[in-house]
């Protein structure tokens, strides 16, 4: 029989091989971590917020992984910048929508970049329907009571954007750096990004315990998991694909809500949460591989 060690290998292995599996578990790690966020926004401004974030996930990624930066090509250098700023972007933008609108709806117009990407990488009609469902069940999610703020709007569609550049540059950025060093490397990238303005502006977060041993698990839960899992399956998963799965995020944004912070589920988020689901596993399986 197999010993401990290798029934472990065996088993990280198949995790490894099934792509759809890791980004599931990024979208569970992320939104718990948000829902952990809107408890800290009593305290600490959206950028403060947004800056414990990328310093808690680069410190834990750069022990774990420890990248190799000797002997880069400048092509390798260009694609981790990128795609670091782009991350550190969409989280900046990601908080200060939700400092102004709700985070439904936040969520929901962010996902117009994903669900372009989506479109723009579709060749069959059939996909076009799924990602017309999760279009559906998205704006259902997102109908909630009040007049939306202007600026607010505008954040999250600026973060929907992000997030479509995202899912185009990690792909590359994961085949030049092997592992997850390239999310190691860009959490830094943007880090070091985003501390001048953070310093600049006065907006560091208070020197209270708890809210930086909280923004820091905001940075394991909210970045360094699910990025490093989604940098493994973007190597294996089309594009397209990878942005139909995000139509979950939504859904599981309620459902945290739901569990952590007892917010209630109003009949027609479950139609919304139904819709997106079923887009979700019909395009997963009638896609073909590539």
């Amino acid at each position: 029989m197999p010993d401990r060690p290798d029934r472990l290998r065996s088993v990280a292995d198949r995790l490894m091989g099934a792509p759809v599996l890791l980004v599931l578990v990024a979208i569970a790690s992320v939104q718990f971590g948000s829902s952990l966020a809107k408890d800290l926004y009593s305290s600490a401004g959206p950028l403060a917020v947004a800056w414990l974030r990328l310093l808690g996930a680069a410190v834990v990624m750069g022990v774990v992984v420890r990248p190799r930066l000797r002997g880069r090509s400048a092509s390798d250098w260009w694609w981790v910048v990128a795609y670091g700023l782009c991350l550190a972007a969409m989280n900046v933008t990601f908080y200060l929508a939700i400092e102004r609108i709700p985070i439904g709806m936040a969520v929901t117009l962010e996902f117009l970049g994903p669900l372009g990407v989506a479109v723009a990488g579709s060749r069959r009609w059939r996909d076009l329907l799924w990602v017309g469902l999760a279009a559906v069940g998205v704006a259902l999610l997102g109908f909630s009571p009040g007049e939306l703020d202007p600026l607010g709007v505008f954040w999250a569609l600026v973060a929907g954007a992000f997030w479509a550049g995202y899912i185009l540059l990690a792909g590359p950025t994961g085949r030049r750096w092997s592992g997850v060093s390239g999310v190691a490397v860009a959490f830094y990238v943007g880090l070091v990004g985003l501390t001048p303005i953070v310093l600049l502006g006065g907006l560091l977060p208070p020197l209270v315990p708890v809210v930086w041993g909280v923004g820091l698990l905001i940075g394991l839960l909210s970045s360094a998991i699910p990025y490093g899992l989604e940098m493994v399956a973007l190597r294996r998963i089309e594009p397209r694909i990878f942005g139909i799965l995000m139509s979950l995020e939504p859904a599981a944004a309620a459902v945290f809500a739901l569990l952590v912070l007892g917010e209630t589920l109003r009949p027609i988020e479950i139609v919304a949460m139904a819709c997106v689901v079923v887009a979700s596993i019909g395009v997963v399986r009638t896609s073909r591989p590539e």
